[in-house]
């Protein structure tokens, strides 16, 4: 047999032997609201790690802001016998077409933000706990009156869930007037800017007390490129999450403070309970796995960053 042709062979071999392994692995499946925003790439990159070393195959898909899109990508991976999904941010209750197939398949789904309910098995990443630090403190900075823009996303239940808590603040304080625009996905960074520009136009320097919040940080960053392109250095800035863009804007005086959510931690832990689930079976108690966060402004982000370096680098 000549070289060429036995080379061709073994060739053939290890491709068999390859595929043959990858068959092996069984598939987690994750279905993300928009897969390139900063914290949900933290999340996947967490859940990624976790799962290669446990021996998982990861599928993401992207969903790009559609529940439609969502139930969808969860009946894909259910026809594709996926061992697990995991669903980032849509409610349980706007995937119920997904859960239903998956739940039939014998395929357990957990979330991050999207809630414990209906079949879902386990859930970490919710809204409203991560934020309060962050709205107590606007509203401190605020002394409970003045005016604010809130940015908001009523699709994602993390986003639902952080406005409904401060409603809930704002309640107490009266004397904050409230101004509300819902965000796209795609399109919050230019939605931020551009709600930011109609709300200054009736807000002009040294109108009181204002302040800009985003239900996560991108919407917020959009609004800070609306205060530079104006100069208006008299409103503050909050968001939730703690992406290293908003840490960057906290670091050079544009934002006044973020939540910093270690999601990294979050999707590897989320993928590390997987195992207890799926061994428990019908027996397995639907949980919350919380990782608190930290709470990040102009005074501490030095030391926070001496702790979290890597923080800059998600």
């Amino acid at each position: 047999m000549r070289a060429s042709t036995i080379a061709l062979v073994w060739a053939g071999l290890a491709a068999s032997v390859c595929a043959a392994q990858a068959q092996d692995k069984p598939l987690l499946g994750i279905v993300s609201i928009s897969a390139t925003e900063a914290n949900n790439a933290r999340y996947i990159a967490g859940a990624t790690a976790a799962a290669e070393a446990a021996g998982w195959e990861v599928s993401v898909i992207d969903a790009a802001g559609s529940a439609d899109q969502a139930n969808s990508a969860i009946q894909n991976f259910a026809g594709r016998g996926a061992g697990a999904i995991i669903d980032m941010v849509f409610p349980y209750s706007s995937i119920g077409a997904g859960l239903a197939d998956a739940k039939a398949a014998g395929i357990p789904v957990v979330t991050w933000g999207g809630g414990i309910g209906s079949s879902v098995a386990a859930t970490n990443g919710s809204g409203a706990p991560i934020a309060q630090p962050v709205i107590e403190k606007m509203i401190a900075d605020l002394g409970g009156k003045g005016s604010l823009l809130a940015l908001t996303y009523r699709t994602g239940e993390v986003c639902r869930n952080r406005e409904v808590l401060l409603d809930e603040m704002l309640a107490k304080n009266p004397g904050i007037e409230v101004v509300k625009n819902e965000v796209r996905i795609p399109g919050y960074f230019e939605d931020g800017a551009q709600y930011a520009n109609a709300w200054l136009a009736s807000h002009p320097a040294g109108d009181g007390n204002l302040a800009i919040w985003g239900c996560w940080d991108d919407p917020a960053i959009g609004a800070i490129g609306a205060l530079r392109q104006q100069a208006r250095d008299d409103v503050k800035v909050y968001g939730v999450n703690g992406n290293a863009q908003a840490l960057e804007n906290i670091q050079n005086g544009h934002m006044t403070a973020t939540a910093w959510e270690d999601s990294y931690t979050e999707g590897a832990e989320m993928v590390k309970l997987l195992a207890e689930i799926k061994a428990a079976g019908d027996a397995w108690t639907p949980k919350a796995v919380e990782v608190p966060a930290i709470l990040v402004t102009q005074e501490t982000i030095a030391d926070f960053l001496k702790q979290h370096p890597e923080a800059l680098g998600q």
